[in-house]
């Protein structure tokens, strides 16, 4: 591409947002311009904001490292700054839900890696490989909410991702699955940083982690 486009991160200081922040670093397609997250880390460089809370473990990507944090609840913040929005947003669902909207009626597509909006009718729900078909649900979305540009779009749970790929190529080279069993063995990551506290990990299963 010649030209790259400009994203934003929403909850860019948490696990998710960092790791979205490292994945987007010279990017072919994209380029990070906005970051933002809660009130207590707006105003603040992205560098400082994380400062003590970088757990990646490479350094903070560069073109990164001095934007200003905006505050993820002012999602005016984010007009003329990206042409669309990656969430990582870490609050409560309805929260999440409404503030996901809010962007959406801005003008600004929102790629969601919440959970928040995974089971609302009108948002695809996309393993881009299996079912890209379902990006023709936005119309009706857009439609619905009478909004111009903006869009929401999730992804599916991490778990589900993993197994789905060589399922569907099982489908397509004719050999139906009838019944599966599925263990998932997940990393502690998963319910966020600091996530289970460690103590109550020792010695300990945790049977289930929602979303």
């Amino acid at each position: 591409m010649s030209e790259k486009i400009h994203v934003g991160v929403l909850g860019a200081t948490g696990m998710v947002g960092q790791r979205y922040i490292k994945l987007l670093e010279n990017h072919p397609w994209f380029e990070v311009t906005y970051v933002a997250a809660s009130p207590r880390s707006a105003g603040k460089p992205y560098c400082e904001a994380v400062k003590n809370r970088w757990l990646i473990g490479a350094e903070i990507p560069a073109g990164v490292a001095n934007l200003i944090v905006e505050d993820a609840n002012d999602e005016k913040k984010a007009l003329g700054k990206c042409q669309f929005v990656f969430s990582a947003l870490e609050m409560g669902k309805d929260e999440i839900k409404a503030l996901e909207a809010a962007y959406a009626a801005e003008g600004i597509p929102v790629v969601s890696n919440a959970s928040a909006n995974r089971w609302t009718e009108d948002v695809p729900m996309l393993v881009p490989e299996i079912n890209y078909s379902h990006l023709d649900v936005i119309a009706e979305q857009k439609k619905h909410h009478g909004w111009d540009k903006g869009f929401i779009a999730v992804k599916p749970n991490c778990s589900l991702q993993t197994y789905m790929m060589p399922l569907h190529a099982l489908i397509q080279a004719g050999y139906p699955v009838k019944r599966m069993i599925v263990t998932t063995l997940q990393a502690t990551s998963g319910a966020g940083y600091p996530g289970v506290a460690s103590f109550d990990m020792i010695d300990n299963i945790v049977p289930f982690i929602g979303g």
